[in-house]
Protein backbone atom coordinates (compact mmCIF):
# COMPACT_ATOMS: atom_id res chain seq x y z
CA UNK A 1 0.00 0.00 0.00
CA UNK A 2 1.42 3.38 -0.96
CA UNK A 3 2.03 6.20 1.47
CA UNK A 4 -0.28 8.68 -0.19
CA UNK A 5 -3.29 10.60 1.09
CA UNK A 6 -6.35 9.85 -1.05
CA UNK A 7 -7.75 13.38 -0.72
CA UNK A 8 -4.83 15.80 -0.50
CA UNK A 9 -2.28 13.67 -2.36
CA UNK A 10 0.43 14.12 0.27
CA UNK A 11 3.41 11.82 -0.33
CA UNK A 12 6.64 11.07 1.52
CA UNK A 13 9.35 13.71 1.45
CA UNK A 14 12.96 12.73 0.79
CA UNK A 15 15.85 14.36 2.57
CA UNK A 16 19.04 13.73 4.45
CA UNK A 17 19.73 12.80 8.04
CA UNK A 18 22.78 14.84 9.02
CA UNK A 19 24.94 13.63 11.91
CA UNK A 20 27.14 15.72 14.16
CA UNK A 21 30.10 14.73 11.96
CA UNK A 22 28.12 16.06 8.96
CA UNK A 23 27.60 12.58 7.45
CA UNK A 24 24.53 12.54 5.26
CA UNK A 25 22.25 9.51 4.80
CA UNK A 26 18.99 9.43 2.88
CA UNK A 27 15.74 9.31 4.82
CA UNK A 28 12.01 9.49 4.11
CA UNK A 29 9.51 11.59 6.03
CA UNK A 30 6.19 9.77 5.70
CA UNK A 31 2.81 11.52 6.08
CA UNK A 32 0.70 10.65 9.10
CA UNK A 33 -1.88 8.41 7.38
CA UNK A 34 -4.88 6.72 8.98
CA UNK A 35 -7.64 4.47 7.65
CA UNK A 36 -11.07 6.02 8.09
CA UNK A 37 -14.55 4.95 7.00
CA UNK A 38 -17.16 7.48 5.90
CA UNK A 39 -20.84 6.82 5.27
CA UNK A 40 -22.04 8.22 1.93
CA UNK A 41 -25.83 8.63 1.86
CA UNK A 42 -25.86 9.02 -1.96
CA UNK A 43 -24.58 5.47 -2.44
CA UNK A 44 -26.02 4.08 0.84
CA UNK A 45 -22.69 2.54 1.80
CA UNK A 46 -19.49 3.27 3.64
CA UNK A 47 -16.23 4.01 1.89
CA UNK A 48 -12.81 3.40 3.41
CA UNK A 49 -10.28 6.15 2.75
CA UNK A 50 -6.61 6.42 3.69
CA UNK A 51 -6.17 10.06 4.64
CA UNK A 52 -3.61 12.15 6.48
CA UNK A 53 -4.31 13.43 9.97
CA UNK A 54 -4.56 17.11 9.06
CA UNK A 55 -7.25 16.34 6.45
CA UNK A 56 -9.18 14.49 9.17
CA UNK A 57 -9.00 17.60 11.36
CA UNK A 58 -10.28 19.70 8.45
CA UNK A 59 -13.12 17.22 7.88
CA UNK A 60 -14.09 17.49 11.56
CA UNK A 61 -14.18 21.26 11.20
CA UNK A 62 -15.81 21.74 7.77
CA UNK A 63 -17.42 18.44 6.80
CA UNK A 64 -16.32 15.77 4.38
CA UNK A 65 -18.35 17.02 1.39
CA UNK A 66 -16.84 20.51 1.56
CA UNK A 67 -13.29 19.16 1.90
CA UNK A 68 -13.76 16.92 -1.14
CA UNK A 69 -15.13 19.87 -3.12
CA UNK A 70 -12.20 22.10 -2.08
CA UNK A 71 -9.68 19.47 -3.28
CA UNK A 72 -11.54 18.87 -6.56
CA UNK A 73 -12.63 15.32 -5.70
CA UNK A 74 -16.00 13.55 -5.85
CA UNK A 75 -17.31 10.53 -3.98
CA UNK A 76 -17.48 8.66 -7.29
CA UNK A 77 -13.66 8.94 -7.57
CA UNK A 78 -13.28 6.51 -4.65
CA UNK A 79 -15.67 3.74 -5.77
Amino acid sequence: MSYRCMISGKRPLVGNSVSHANNKTKRRQKPNLINKSFYVPEFKRTLKLRICQNILRTIDKNGVDRVLKDHGKKWSDFI
